[in-house]
């Protein structure tokens, strides 16, 4: 992260949050070090899941991965000085059924990530019908075709990339009378087979959004495969501390504890919680 990032982000960030003044606790030595042994011991979980025999589990197996999964995040808010209660665990439903889904629902689980418009649309009004308090957020990347369907479905979308996908969405919650959260998602490792609106775009694309009438409540980001994710997630909080924006949506099941600790109010964890796919 360019230091002039991080000075601009410590600035504004004034050393202070809304309980009062403390250090910047990324700086801290031990911190540092506490994000390293998370980020190794979630990748330890996630090598262990996928070796796993049992994909779908029963409803007690599913209410003990949730189980350990919160605890975790409870842990890594701990050692950030945060609130567990202020981080939102989104369970990762793409492509499972919704037999696979039950037990989730059962234990007490109640936000899920679809990645396609189709495929939420396909099962979750059932689901929803028997469950009522489901939160759906849209993780994957939107067609501007599919903005009035998105709206009308989800109660957040994560993945605002472009200017025409910001009209697109301005004219369905106009017609809808709604609108979910919005995170715009930001291709915070510059990688071209990525979605994602540039570091460098943020601020037009944060101005235009705003011109059509729509708030933008966050950013989410996914850091490059196989790279320390950390200095991403840094960067990711920065972002939005420069840009007043209250949610980040980072971390999935090999680093959510990592992002927890560098300021995720939003995690997206799919094998950790249902295993491995087929």
């Amino acid at each position: 992260m360019p230091e002039n990032d991080a000075a601009v982000g410590r600035q504004q960030r004034g050393e202070f949050d809304k309980a009062g003044p403390r250090p910047f606790v990324a700086e801290q030595p031990e911190f540092r070090q506490g994000v390293a042994r998370a980020h190794r011991a979630s990748y330890r979980r996630v090598a262990s899941a996928r070796n796993a025999r049992d994909e779908s589990g029963t409803m007690s197996e599913a209410a003990e991965r949730l189980a350990e999964v919160q605890g975790h995040i409870a842990d890594a808010a701990q050692r950030a000085q945060r609130r567990a209660g202020d981080i939102c665990l989104i369970a990762v439903s793409k492509t499972h059924d919704a037999p696979a889904i039950r037990p989730l629902i059962a234990a007490g689980q109640r936000h899920f990530g679809e990645n396609r418009v189709q495929e939420a649309a396909a099962k979750w009004p059932e689901l929803r019908a028997e469950t009522p308090g489901i939160m759906l957020h849209l993780i994957g990347q939107l067609q501007s075709n599919k903005a009035e369907e998105a709206v009308a479905l989800f109660d957040a979308i994560h993945s605002v990339d472009r200017p025409s996908l910001v009209q697109a969405l301005a004219k369905a919650c106009a017609k809808a009378g709604r609108q979910p959260q919005l995170f715009v998602q930001v291709n915070i490792g510059d990688e071209e087979q990525k979605g994602g609106c540039a570091v460098a775009g943020l601020p037009a694309l944060l101005t235009e959004a705003k011109e059509a009438g729509l708030t933008i409540d966050g950013l989410m980001a996914i850091p490059p495969a196989d790279i320390e994710p950390a200095p991403f997630f840094a960067l990711l909080d920065e972002l939005a501390e420069r840009h007043g924006l209250p949610l980040r949506s980072m971390g999935m099941s090999g680093d959510y504890e990592t992002a927890v600790m560098l300021g995720a109010t939003h995690v997206r964890v799919g094998t950790a919680l249902f295993g491995p796919r087929g």
